[in-house]
This record gives C-alpha cells, sequence and structure tokens, in this order.
C-alpha cells in the first residue's frame, strides 16, 4: 500500500468546508471538479451540476484531504459517522482487489473494483465493523 488519505463527504458544501481548511492547513487545491464537468453531469439537475464531485488539498507530504458533495438529498443513511471514507491507495490492481476483498468480506460492496473515467481502479464498500472504505489505484500515465 502506498498511502492512507481521509475522503469526507458534504450535502452541498464541500467547496466551503475545503476553503475552511485551507485556511487553516494552507496549500493548494490539487483538484476541484464539479459534477458537470463529469461525463453524464450535464443530465443532472442544476443545483446538483455545481457540487463538488472531487476536491483534494494537500495537508501535509504524506496526506491528502479529499471530499465530494452527495447528490441525493433523500438519502436518510447520510449523517455524523458515515461522512467519510478511508481511502487506501494501492501498489497495483492485484494489491487493490486483495484489499477490497478482505475488507468487504462480510460486509458490503457499495462500488466494486472498475476501472474508472479519471484513470484510476477503484471500488468502495463498508467492512463487517461499519467502517466505508475507498481502495484506489492509479495508472501510470503515459505521454
Amino acid at each position: 500500500m502506498r498511502s492512507t488519505d481521509i475522503y469526507l463527504h458534504f450535502n452541498g458544501n464541500s467547496e466551503m468546508a475545503f476553503s475552511f481548511y485551507r485556511s487553516i492547513f494552507g496549500g493548494e487545491f490539487i483538484a476541484a471538479q464539479r459534477y458537470k464537468d463529469v461525463p453524464g453531469g450535464d443530465k443532472m439537475n442544476d443545483d446538483d451540476q455545481e457540487k463538488m464531485m472531487h476536491i483534494s488539498l494537500k495537508i501535509t507530504p504524506y496526506t491528502t484531504l479529499m471530499a465530494s458533495d452527495i447528490v441525493n438529498k433523500d438519502d436518510s443513511n447520510f449523517g455524523a459517522g458515515n461522512n467519510f471514507h478511508i481511502c487506501l491507495h494501492a501498489e497495483n490492481e492485484k494489491d487493490a482487489d486483495k484489499l477490497f476483498n478482505a475488507l468487504s468480506n462480510e460486509g458490503r460492496i457499495e462500488m466494486p473494483m472498475n476501472k474508472t473515467f479519471w484513470g484510476a481502479y477503484f471500488g468502495m464498500c463498508q467492512d463487517k465493523f461499519g467502517i466505508q472504505w475507498m481502495i484506489n489505484f492509479t495508472y501510470p500515465q503515459t505521454n
């Protein structure tokens, strides 16, 4: 495993929260992508299009704080305690699968491991103790 980061979920105010975090930790945003900028985002309602699909801020040389806004306001399961994931960055796809399979065993798969439009092999699960995990392997960029 390469690193572990914190991934937070907000109900439409991740940009405001991350401006606050940047005022405390300093640094620059590594990424700030809105739902309108991703494939299919143009089909969302106007309010959801402006929400953050992904925002990240490097807070130490080894830790990145990341977040997204939820787009389903009817999700009654969203709230304090389940509004975060621990994000593990794997060395390769095999390592990612090993981590994902072990953590999701007797738990719940939220998003199976799969190649994504943003160039990663990625999945989300909840372990048998209710902790939410993201497993990520970013493919090396080729030029």
